[in-house]
């Protein structure tokens, strides 16, 4: 029997093996060949059910592009290197970074781009964008980090670890249970596993939270930020994670899913929502200490952009802008970094070899 939905597809699989973990619902509900929400559409701007910051102004990709070309200066101007963009979505970010890194010809020369993106639809997108807008540059896509060839390197990552799958656990009267997804009748369900004699990864502080919490790990963000920070250690580099999330480990349910700019119920229509959880910054950093990297941070993204020069940046747009590119610059301005706004629920967290000064923006 054939599956016509992702729906379909879970459900024959919860009813032969059993209610699945949280993870592995998002991973299918995200990344699943024929039916991930990634897969085959582009989720971002108007149309589609998410804006991030490189498509509210191109003011974001170029600051982030000279914060590149200082860092690459920090670590001695190496004759190659590799830029690294995880979840690069439309490429719209790396474009308007190496469009304003040519103002250091020996950085673009340099530089090898790679762009780790499981998405068919957005590589292709990706593709265009850059041939488009800096044509000539040389772009590797992988699937995975592990993939990067070694030595010195850069890494962006905006947006990337909040779609990363989260495991769940919630404290019941018995203990700590992991949360799972199965079925009701028609319907998909959060159900508890058995007790669970202990979970590591739960901070020792939360281990007697109360009755109901809810505690979420992330072993995927964790591995990734690990292994980054091992080539930045082993040889020379610097990265900087953006991201929406919480600076310290702490109880709370922030899985949500997003369809059409709304909130959307998290277990309806798997593979037609985005799905996100907030980053637990606190343990990205620990992994990426781990890793050999010293972690920089963390910063507000206002304070980081302002920091970077984004109010000296709007002025030089403003100069030679219409009166309606003036508002729309003037709006992306105060999108980006109003604290009521992206300026305080995104928060920058950077990472470099341990013998590095502390890169721009986190000073």
């Amino acid at each position: 029997m054939s599956d016509a939905s992702l729906f379909d597809l879970l459900r024959r699989r919860i009813e032969a093996d059993g209610p699945i973990t949280v993870a592995r619902y998002m991973e299918a509900a995200l990344t699943h060949p024929k039916f991930g929400y990634y897969t085959g559409r582009d989720p971002l701007g108007q149309d589609g059910d998410f804006t991030t910051a490189p498509e509210v102004s191109q003011m974001f990709g170029e600051l982030l592009g000279l914060w590149c070309v200082v860092n690459w200066q920090q670590i001695g101007a190496p004759e190659t290197f590799h830029l690294v963009e995880l979840g690069p979505g439309r490429g719209t970010l790396m474009a308007d970074a190496l469009r304003a890194a040519k103002l250091m010809p020996d950085f673009v020369d340099a530089v090898g781009v790679h762009l780790i993106e499981a998405s068919p639809a957005l590589r292709e997108k990706q593709k265009f964008t850059l041939e488009t807008t800096v044509p000539g540059t040389d772009v590797t896509w992988h699937d995975s980090f592990d993939s990067v060839p070694e030595g010195p390197l850069l890494v962006l990552a905006n947006e990337f670890f909040d779609a990363l799958p989260v495991r769940q656990y919630q404290r019941a009267d018995a203990g700590w249970c992991e949360r799972l997804v199965g079925l009701e009748g028609d319907e998909l369900v959060f159900l508890l596993s058995m007790p669970m004699a202990r979970v590591p990864a739960i901070p020792e502080a939360l281990e007697e939270a109360p009755v109901g919490s809810l505690f979420e790990t992330r072993p995927a963000a964790d591995a990734v930020a690990y292994a980054v920070a091992q080539r930045i250690a082993r040889f020379g580099g610097a990265a900087a994670i953006i991201d929406y999330g919480h600076g310290e480990s702490a109880a709370g349910d922030t899985l949500q899913a997003v369809k059409a700019h709304q909130y959307h119920d998290v277990l309806k229509d798997p593979g037609e929502a985005d799905l996100t959880a907030h980053v637990d910054f606190q343990t990205l950093a620990e992994a990426a200490e781990d890793g050999g990297a010293k972690a920089h941070g963390l910063v507000p993204q206002g304070e980081f952009l302002d920091r970077l020069g984004l109010a000296e940046r709007a002025r030089a747009l403003l100069q030679n802008a219409t009166p309606d590119q003036g508002k729309e610059i003037e709006a992306a301005y105060k999108r980006l970094i109003d604290p009521e706004e992206m300026g305080t629920l995104f928060k920058v967290l950077c990472l470099t070899h341990p013998d590095m000064p502390s890169p721009p923006g986190c000073e």
